[in-house]
């Protein structure tokens, strides 16, 4: 029986005891007087009647304040003091009952508060403990995070159902450039942990790799290895290499020679991966060109023999011995126009296979002035150089090139300082070196570009115009003649600024990357139906939603979707997606002061129409959550016929679960229950804000939840349907 119903019956048995032996008495009176005497009975008492009734009820309402004043302090009050004890012990240890009602009340608060702080005290020394001995552990996974971080090549562990299970920094950015999503969203639908290998490559070439690589561990081959090459959706051409991971179990050792083997179990698999589309191409052009020579020359090479032939007969006409010279003529010219076009498109292929880092520009520049204040001792400045810009370059010989440049300025047109300045130019980046004084001529500046370069008793083979081609680039003078100054001018590739972005994403969370979770190598898909898993086993897609105004169905539109995704209880904070989106509707003035997105910030993004397929990728195979989850899906829900997406996975609603957990409580917004559970908010009414909040609320939920027996997805479903807030619609 609920406090408010036992209320009710206090109220109902306070009327009857104030009421009952007065009505009771009376009926008494009333059958045991009989004749004149009951006629006089009711003349005596029919004109006192108004006045006992409104005594009676004067003493009702009054008994009823007085039992409502009670309720209220001690069985209300310690409903509440309950649910913040429940707090104290798992949630939000640091939370303390505020002394409040009656002095009894505020007695059991405080002892309870002391009580709470003597626990503290035993559970930091037994924290501290296990902290010394988790540290060795905690390095062995910092060290392998910061190995598997810096290395060059794209890695990837899965277990045997496909799950990814660990992937790099290069990783993600190769499955980025395999996507075709737009914006930040692009590769998040791909990559991710827990996420589905086969959403990348085909399921029987998988399987198909690893029974070769189960047969080489058969043949005791030391390191079993199976290669393949597979073109991606987006139609990238992919060189993989799979590598086993392999378990020792001790128990099942096998004897052998007389000597314990242990046997080695195969518990998922390492994938190295190399995108080779730009090569596959380029030595596909490199292929046909030779095929082109050699047949071409083949065919040429047959003309001028049989011509040759012919011109040794003696009795041949002028007419005819002509014609076969001309056809030698022009065989030889084929032949050598085709010898000139290979050895040109075989020195391109040699430029782009030249390997060029990408690095900040800043960075680049600040080599270069260190370089030239060292070597030749000429002073240097810079010029509205772009921090921002980031170039794809082979720095060491780029900076010989702009060393010599500066070297020649120096010795031959007495410059005494130089500057620098980069700027954006499209995808390409202008870099400038500039100098005031003396002009020099175009004549001039071709033969510093085609002379090797050579400074003192540095030389080196290659030309000015070398170092540009490598970078496919270009260079050129330029003056400025109000400034009396001129500049050499180096286009240069742009690159795209991918470590600026992650720098962004570590921001959000701890220094150290979470991109591994060994725990799922025991997680099999096979294992049993979602509804009754445990909610500590699923993978959920935490999001929320930023809007024109708060009536879907009125044509308010989505402008922001943000996202994190949370797996076997961790957040994962670096796998988020965020997007602003263009609703192709005014902005009301109103939403903007809440949420701080303007229209200027949405002009030029993409539409709903783009970025829900990016969503609905990113959110599958998981379990939704949101914080008045009804007003997101609403909104999701209008656009399915427009998209043909549904959203028909299970969703979970933070507020309804906060209303199971504590039922007592006045307010359930986020800020009120991340408050209570001693959360801190960072980014409230920003999407990707709110979705991690709703997300760090759901995992202090969760051992809420199992103290009332709330441990499966079906549980947690049926609960929160149950409370009062589930019937609300929109």
């Amino acid at each position: 029986m609920s406090a408010r119903l036992r209320f009710a019956l206090a109220v109902v048995v306070l009327g009857l005891l104030m009421t009952g032996p007065f009505i009771l008495t009376a009926l008494i009176v009333w059958f045991e007087t009989e004749g004149d005497g009951r006629q006089q009975l009711v003349d005596v008492l029919a004109p006192h009647l108004g006045v006992g009734m409104m005594l009676t009820l004067l003493g009702f309402a009054a008994g009823v304040g007085v039992l409502r004043t009670l309720f209220r302090q001690y069985v209300q009050g310690l409903l509440r003091m309950a649910e913040n004890l429940r707090l104290m012990l798992g949630a939000n240890r640091g939370f303390r009952v505020q002394p409040d009602g009656p002095p009894e009340v505020q007695m059991l608060a405080v002892a309870a508060n002391e009580l709470a702080s003597q626990r503290d005290e035993i559970f930091g020394d037994v924290e501290a403990q296990i902290a010394r001995a988790k540290d060795s552990v905690e390095q062995e996974k910092n060290r392998l995070a910061a190995l598997m971080s810096e290395l060059t090549q794209s890695v990837v562990v899965c277990n045997l159902d496909g799950r990814i299970l660990l992937y790099n920094n290069r990783a993600r950015m190769q499955f980025r450039a395999l996507s075709d999503a737009p914006g930040v969203a692009g590769g998040g639908e791909l990559i991710g942990l827990g996420r589905s290998i086969y959403a990348v490559f085909e399921r029987n070439l998988i399987a198909h790799a690893l029974e070769t690589i189960q047969q080489r561990l058969k043949r005791g081959v030391a390191q079993p290895q199976a290669n393949f090459v597979t073109t991606t959706r987006a139609g990238q051409l992919l060189r993989v290499q799979m590598s086993p991971v392999l378990a020792v179990a001790r128990s099942e050792e096998k004897i052998e020679g007389g000597e314990a083997v242990p046997e080695r179990t195969f518990t998922g698999f390492i994938l190295m991966l190399d995108n080779i589309t730009r090569n596959f191409e380029t030595e596909s052009r490199r292929d046909q060109m030779l095929h082109n020579l050699t047949e071409g020359n083949r065919a040429s090479l047959g003309n001028v023999r049989a011509a040759a032939e012919m011109l040794e007969y003696g009795d041949l006409p002028d007419e005819m011995r002509d014609r076969f010279r001309k056809v030698i003529r022009d065989e030889v010219q084929a032949m050598g126009q085709r010898l000139n076009d290979t050895a040109s498109e075989f020195a391109d292929s040699l430029k782009v296979r030249w390997p060029l880092e990408e690095m900040l520009g800043a960075d680049l520049i600040a080599a270069v002035q260190r370089r030239i204040e060292e070597r030749i001792g000429l002073p240097t400045k810079l010029e509205e150089v772009d921090e921002r810009l980031w170039v794809k370059v082979d720095s060491f010989s780029l900076m010989q090139a702009l060393t010599y440049l500066a070297n020649r300025l120096s010795d031959e047109f007495e410059v005494r300082e130089v500057r620098f300045r980069l700027s954006s130019a499209g995808r390409l980046v202008h870099l400038d070196l500039i100098w005031s004084g003396q002009a020099m001529s175009t004549e001039t500046v071709m033969s510093w570009e085609l002379e090797p370069m050579k400074i003192d008793d540095e030389s080196s083979p290659l030309t000015v115009r070398d170092v540009i081609d490598r970078h496919d680039g270009e260079m050129w003078l330029e003056r400025e003649k109000v400034r009396h100054r001129a500049f050499f001018r180096i286009l240069l590739p742009a690159a795209i600024p991918q470590e600026q972005s992650e720098a962004e994403l570590f921001l959000r969370g701890e220094s150290r990357p979470e991109y591994y979770d060994f725990d799922l190598f025991a997680w099999s898909e096979k294992s049993h139906g979602i509804e009754d898993r445990p909610l500590t086993e699923l993978a959920f897609t935490v999001f929320d939603t930023e809007t024109t105004g708060l009536n879907p169905s009125q044509g308010d539109e989505i402008i922001q979707i943000g996202a994190t995704r949370v797996l076997n209880g961790k957040l994962l904070r670096n796998e988020s997606f965020e997007q602003l989106i263009d609703p192709r509707r005014p902005l009301a003035a109103e939403s903007a002061k809440i949420h701080g997105i303007t229209a200027e910030m949405l002009r030029g993004q993409p539409t709903i129409e783009s970025v829900l397929p990016a969503f609905h990728a990113f959110a599958a195979d998981t379990v939704l959550i949101a914080h008045n989850a009804a007003f997101d899906m609403r909104f999701l829900q209008l656009k399915e016929a427009q998209t043909g997406l549904r959203f028909d996975q299970p969703v979970i609603d933070t507020l309804l679960l906060s209303a199971v957990v504590h039922p007592n409580q006045e307010s359930h917004r986020l800020e009120a229950i991340a408050e209570r559970l001693g959360l801190t908010i960072v980014g409230r009414h920003t999407a990707l804000g709110d979705a991690i909040v709703t997300a760090e609320v759901f995992l202090k939920l969760l051992p809420l939840l199992a103290e009332k027996g709330i441990r499966t997805l079906r549980e947690a479903r049926e609960a929160a349907e149950k409370t009062y807030y589930a019937r609300i619609k929109y």
